[in-house]
């Protein structure tokens, strides 16, 4: 895997998230656009509760508030993303593939001119990306050809968000990995392995213990930057 030459940036590019909402979109909507619609019903592990259906859903509606600037009070809460899921119960699975590709195309440049407080969403977006897939029991599910952007904008969320300092040795990227921001305070933690296993630490996924990772100086909870 080729790493991006401003993987370890400290200068905001803000054409980043945009380029992995693209990517992510030339992936998954062919992929969702050939599966049989009983597909869409199938339980996704890592968001207890929800079907395929009902993550897409949220997924379409949290990409349609950004391109139509709609960030009212609680826009992005969990109460708000049932809403979101309740209200397009009725629509059909093709219908919000539809809005969700439009979403993938639209808010990139939203979020460009946004400056950073939207950034977390394309993140966000792209896991749940694998969250599907892994649902969907599609291989590399938090891999694939954006992976590179999606490191280099964890990166740079983990630094501009000031968490605790982690720098990783991943076993398929062409250089290490530094995250979050080095206080002088604690050393920064260690982590050994893939790059999705290291995503789903940092978004609060499930990951099975095994001799395929280490982390060490630092505790996986205090990685999660979706979980405050």
């Amino acid at each position: 895997m080729t790493t991006p030459a401003d993987l370890n940036d400290d200068v905001r590019d803000p054409e980043l998230p945009g380029r992995l909402l693209l990517l992510e979109r030339d992936e998954l909507v062919p992929l969702l656009r050939a599966r049989p619609e009983a597909d869409f019903a199938l339980p996704v592990a890592a968001c207890p509760g929800w079907s395929v259906r009902d993550v897409l859903a949220h997924c379409a509606a949290a990409l349609t508030r950004v391109v139509e600037g709609r960030f009212e009070e609680g826009a992005f809460s969990p109460a708000a993303n049932d809403r979101d899921i309740a209200e397009r119960a009725e629509r059909g699975s093709a219908e919000i593939v539809d809005e969700l590709e439009r979403g993938l195309t639209e808010a990139g440049p939203v979020m460009a001119r946004a400056d950073g407080p939207l950034d977390g969403i394309a993140l966000g977006e792209w896991v749940h990306a694998g969250d599907v897939r892994e649902a969907l029991g599609e291989p590399g599910a938090y891999g694939g050809r954006s992976l590179p952007e999606a490191l280099a904008l964890l990166a740079a969320l983990t630094r501009r968000q000031g968490r605790v300092a982690l720098h990783a040795d991943l076993d398929d990227a062409d250089e290490p990995l530094r995250l979050g921001e080095a206080t002088g305070e604690r050393p920064p933690g260690r982590f050994l392995g893939d790059a999705a296993t290291l995503v789903k630490l940092y978004a609060g996924r499930p990951v099975e213990p095994g001799p395929e990772w280490e982390l060490a100086g630092v505790e996986a909870a205090e990685l999660n930057i979706f979980g405050d």
